[in-house]
């Protein structure tokens, strides 16, 4: 794994490819789809660090202060990060930490906009992005735990989505909604069981 001092080194050598790798590897989401998937950019690499900045428990360090606000400022005006996936890696990295404010709401409201009927990521096409059970299935892994995220998009639709459709899902996508799942499925039974507790 990949500690403090190698992240800063990297990130001030401006190796965003290797600090992004480093950081993906051996984690449940990573895979080479995913690094062909999710542009290697400053913030891509900015939200990981501090990902795994938070999972150490050292968001105390100053150098995270640098990562939070190269992602603070590259947030768009319609509330994104140039894409579905890069938005829901900003929005993982700033709800680390119990993270509040506006820009999580405008990123939650973006990613809410582009959300199907179906459920699923995103209406619209990115670039060659088009609706895609991998991008979802990845939207899902970084924010189904979060409450702020289940409350702002159609959770329960996407969910129902991946439950009718997991025959279909290829190799990557499967693995991937697997992770996923073990979340969304644990919010899912908490939301069914809350209503009986006060009967």
């Amino acid at each position: 794994m990949v500690t403090v001092r190698q992240i800063e080194k990297l990130w001030k050598d401006e190796s965003y490819g290797r600090l992004l790798r480093g950081l993906l590897a051996q984690r449940p989401e990573g895979s080479i789809r995913l690094e062909a998937e999710l542009p290697i950019t400053p913030v891509t690499a900015a939200a990981m660090a501090m990902i795994r900045l938070d999972e150490l428990s050292q968001s105390h360090v100053a150098f995270y202060q640098k990562l939070l606000h190269r992602v603070l400022a590259k947030q768009e005006a319609d509330g994104g990060w140039a894409d579905p996936m890069t938005t829901a890696l900003c929005l993982r990295a700033l709800l680390s930490g119990k993270g509040h404010g506006p820009a999580i709401d405008r990123g939650l409201v973006y990613l809410a906009n582009l959300q199907k009927e179906e459920g699923i990521w995103p209406k619209v096409p990115f670039r060659r992005m088009e609706s895609d059970p991998f991008v979802s299935a990845f939207i899902l892994h970084q924010l189904g735990h979060s409450e702020q995220f289940r409350s702002t998009v159609r959770f329960f639709d996407a969910l129902n989505w991946f439950e009718s459709n997991e025959a279909k899902l290829d190799g990557e996508t499967r693995r991937l909604w697997d992770h996923a799942s073990i979340r969304c499925q644990i919010e899912r039974t908490l939301a069914s069981v809350q209503p009986n507790i006060w009967s």
